[in-house]
């Protein structure tokens, strides 16, 4: 349950800087509720979602050397801004920097919070 409540924040926190950098990445209505519940949305997505998007696609993952990775953590934002009403990307560019983004920021804080436990 720590573990899961550490994602949620570090998501959050993506969330967070993706919307300050890039103009296409708005959170509407109350700011901070809107990005928590992205958060949340986002962190549960990729705990449930992206590992069966993953698998089936393995042959396109291996095909392109690792690249289709980067799509299916595009597709788990976009989904994320589908499911959360007032969090919203505005087009597949911006998705790119905002995956870029939150992968980063992602990196960064688990150098601070070893999430992977390693």
């Amino acid at each position: 349950m720590e573990r899961f409540l550490i994602t949620w924040l570090c998501n959050t926190a993506a969330l967070w800087v993706a919307t300050e950098l890039l103009s296409g990445v708005e959170s509407g209505g109350d700011f901070w509720v809107t990005l928590v519940v992205a958060g949340l949305v986002f962190s549960v997505v990729n705990m449930v979602v992206k590992p069966v998007v993953t698998v089936l696609s393995i042959p396109l993952i291996i095909l392109t050397l690792g690249i289709a990775l980067f799509f299916v953590n595009l597709l788990m934002l976009f989904l994320t801004s589908w499911l959360v009403g007032n969090f919203e990307i505005d087009g597949f560019w911006t998705g790119v920097a905002a995956t870029l983004i939150v992968w980063a920021v992602n990196g960064l804080l688990d150098l601070v919070f070893d999430r992977d436990g390693d």
